[in-house]
């Protein structure tokens, strides 16, 4: 697949940081659970895998308007996962970094997008790519922090 990380050099790059107060078990399976997505992410109108994230697969989802197919380009269960994709002009590449902290985790989220319509408003993109991962976090850190939220056994390495 050759994407090993964000693009560094694209016309937009956001990263942004939450401390999310539930063990990172439960927010890799509320994060990568992409057929449960609409059940927590308001941002988010449909989304459907053909089964859990692996290397290689691709999942459908739509946002904003956006109907989007993303790559699962590199996964590393609970700790990365990076994926990918065009959607309408727009090349993102999406990498979320987890890591737990006692019984929270640290949730990393890095995004690049180019291409044509980026580069046409760049401050509007940023914005709105800001404003995305934002909301996004704020959604997952309210859902994860629930009592009963599904979760899945970390392995120590």
């Amino acid at each position: 697949m050759g994407v090993t990380g964000i693009d560094e050099n694209a016309a937009v790059v956001a990263r942004h940081e939450f401390r999310i107060e539930a063990p990172i078990g439960r927010v890799w399976a509320l994060h990568t659970d992409v057929n449960r997505w609409t059940t927590w992410q308001s941002d988010i109108d449909s989304a459907d895998a053909d089964g859990p994230l692996q290397l290689g697969s691709t999942f459908h989802w739509s946002t904003a308007g956006l109907r989007i197919a993303s790559t699962v380009y590199a996964i590393d269960a609970p700790r990365r996962v990076l994926w990918g994709g065009p959607a309408q002009g727009i090349i993102g590449i999406h990498e979320w970094t987890f890591t737990a902290d006692g019984d929270a985790t640290v949730l990393t989220t890095a995004e690049s997008w180019d291409g044509r319509q980026v580069r046409a408003d760049i401050e509007t993109m940023r914005r709105a790519l800001d404003a995305s991962l934002l909301s996004w976090l704020d959604l997952l850190r309210r859902t994860a922090e629930k009592p009963g939220q599904p979760e899945v056994t970390v392995r120590a390495r």
